[in-house]
């Protein structure tokens, strides 16, 4: 199982950037059902790995946390854009949730989370034969009308198993967690 746990913004948040979506030919745009935060990756496990994340996870207490859009970014491999996201401000209340997944992750027997936490809401993948040039991205970024301030809840933490196939990634949710306030 390829595993990974998750927020979902709400619907308007998910509608506005479905809008967005459009104008950079060689993107493979996510779905609705594909927009979500990445908390933590964990990667591949087993069954008996699976369960014990989700009874770490159930014995926790997570605080909702709030967020807004904050602007357009793109990650890229090797001097090729890979990913082009949204992200999300403030940063500092997600990125001590992903430490705190992190340790449970670790807890169940994962490794530490090595990459720097950037939180964010993925909107396009790219292949690297057809990713556009890091100056086409930021040209539409440019574009883009800035992003609406307002504050929005996560409501609940998703524990998510990934299958990957050709037409992209589908979401599976295993275990879910009300967020209080």
């Amino acid at each position: 199982m390829r595993l990974f746990f998750a927020l979902v913004p709400p619907p308007p948040i998910r509608a506005l950037l479905l809008a967005r979506m459009q104008g950079l030919l060689s993107a493979r745009w996510q779905s609705e059902a594909q927009l979500h935060v990445t908390l933590r990756f964990v990667g591949e496990t087993d069954r008996h790995g699976a369960e014990a994340l989700m009874l770490a996870l159930r014995a926790e207490r997570f605080a909702r946390p709030e967020a807004h859009l904050d602007g357009f970014g793109a990650f890229d491999r090797r001097d090729r854009v890979d990913q082009l996201w949204a992200g999300l401000a403030p940063r500092t209340p997600l990125a001590t949730l992903h430490a705190r997944l992190d340790r449970l992750c670790v807890r169940c027997g994962s490794e530490p989370e090595a990459r720097k936490y950037v939180p964010h809401i993925t909107l396009a993948r790219f292949a690297r034969s057809t990713a556009p040039d890091s100056s086409q991205v930021a040209a539409w970024m440019a574009a883009q009308p800035p992003l609406p301030g307002d504050m929005f809840v996560f409501e609940e933490l998703l524990l998510m198993q990934s299958h990957t196939g050709h037409g992209g990634s589908v979401y599976e949710t295993i275990a879910r967690v009300p967020m209080r306030g």
